[in-house]
């Protein structure tokens, strides 16, 4: 079996727009959600979001004339895809076989930009007025599809779909499939582009969103003042590579996937199964991929959506896939507090966050834990970065549907 590591990132978030701003906005726990500004929320419950800012697809190599044919959700990907195929330094037909090279890049929803402005059109114009490029914008496997005819990648190619899941699933089976030697690399990750009254709406009727107006005080995992998740978006690669085949073509290696774990609850549409077993049992496949010991340092990006039903859980699930013990050792954080929740683009973004967590021996903060859950009673890190150097870090993504996933790293060796 070969082992399997980072060789690029690359980041669209609320916080920055590469892998650097983002980070530094992370360990500085600058907040990303403010006012939505891309509608007027006036008359809605939910009134805040964590917004990508200031992004043009010009400024990441997508003319003009390309970003009017693809959706907001695909820009993002392919936007965060260039920065991470430029790091690894890979290009297909030179350095690896456009057949050992794939795409694993996942959405949770889609193009729901599109469809809204489609059935707009459709309502007040007719069927026949919808645009050819309707259906082509709107599937959420274009990220794939465009990211593959950018980079030539005739690989295995997998556009997953777990909503909150979604792009830790994707790196996850990016890593099985490589570990198996299916591929040398595959570009992995999520995007989501879903901050439209359609969407806000629709997750506001289903009780998930917060209805707080104090950025500041709206994305709280694990306060018990918590009522709801910060919708955000945003996009997150990595370049995962056969450790053999970087190390051959001497690329800079920024940490090691070495476990993955993947459960479903089968208990609930939307609601986690408050036994935590399924996901408990992720994280323990995950650890006992990547080889944990005893006594080992642990760092968690937790879900931590901020929600009143998943962080209570969330805490039962690392007590049972750790033990009581080893969980109150752990050092845990949500970066979803400074992010807010990029759905889609989480799971993905947050290995990046453990991953540079790893490599540099600081660890995010839970900012706005300011109120701990007495439920919610392990160590997350709270309001401010903490520097400590940890064995292995574990991404945990609890998705609707009762998906589950964990991802273990290590920082690579040298």
């Amino acid at each position: 079996m070969n082992r399997v590591v980072i060789t690029g990132m690359g980041v669209i978030s609320p916080v920055g727009l590469t892998v650097d701003t983002f980070w530094d906005a992370l360990v500085s726990g600058k907040c990303g959600v403010d006012r939505i500004s891309r509608y007027d929320p006036s008359e809605m419950k939910v009134t805040l979001a964590a917004e990508v800012k200031g992004f043009d697809p010009e400024n990441h190599g997508i003319e003009k004339s390309a970003a009017r044919k693809l959706d907001l959700f695909v820009q993002y990907a392919l936007a965060a895809s260039l920065e991470a195929m430029e790091q690894s330094g890979l290009k297909s037909g030179e350095n690896i076989p456009a057949e050992r090279l794939g795409v694993y890049i996942g959405s949770g929803i889609g193009g729901i930009l599109t469809f809204m402005e489609a059935a707009t059109r459709c309502n007040e114009k007719g069927p026949e007025r919808i645009s050819p490029l309707f259906i082509p914008k709107l599937i959420a496997n274009m990220a794939t599809g465009h990211a593959a005819i950018t980079y030539g990648a005739k690989g295995p190619t997998l556009p997953v779909v777990t909503a909150c899941a979604t792009s830790n699933h994707a790196v996850g089976e990016a890593f099985h499939a490589i570990k198996a030697g299916y591929a040398d690399a595959i570009l992995a990750g999520g995007t989501e582009a879903t901050i439209c009254p359609l969407a806000v709406g629709g997750f506001t009727n289903c009780m998930a969103l917060t209805t707080a107006t104090n950025p500041l005080a709206a994305s709280l995992p694990f306060d018990s003042r918590r009522g709801g998740f910060v919708i955000g978006e945003g996009a997150a690669m990595l370049v995962l590579e056969n450790e053999e085949h970087a190390r051959k073509r001497g690329a800079t290696i920024f940490g090691e996937i070495c476990g993955y774990g993947n459960t479903c609850d089968a208990f609930h549409i939307t609601a986690p199964d408050p036994s935590a077993e399924s996901g408990a049992r992720a994280v323990r496949l995950a650890m006992e991929e990547a080889g944990y010991k005893d006594g080992e340092s642990v760092y968690i990006n937790a879900h931590g959506t901020g929600t009143q039903l998943n962080d209570g859980t969330e805490t039962l699930v690392i007590k049972k896939a750790l033990g009581e013990e080893a969980a109150r050792r752990a050092m845990i954080s949500s970066t979803k507090s400074v992010t807010g929740h990029m759905l889609g683009a989480a799971g993905a973004a947050e290995c990046i966050a453990s991953a540079l967590a790893l490599k540099t021996g600081v660890l995010p903060p839970t900012i706005g834990l300011t109120s701990p859950d007495p439920e919610c009673d392990l160590d997350y890190i709270p309001l401010v970065k903490r520097e400590t150097q940890c064995d292995l870090a574990l991404n945990i993504s609890l998705g609707f549907g009762g998906h589950n996933a964990c991802v273990a790293l290590r920082r690579a060796e040298q």
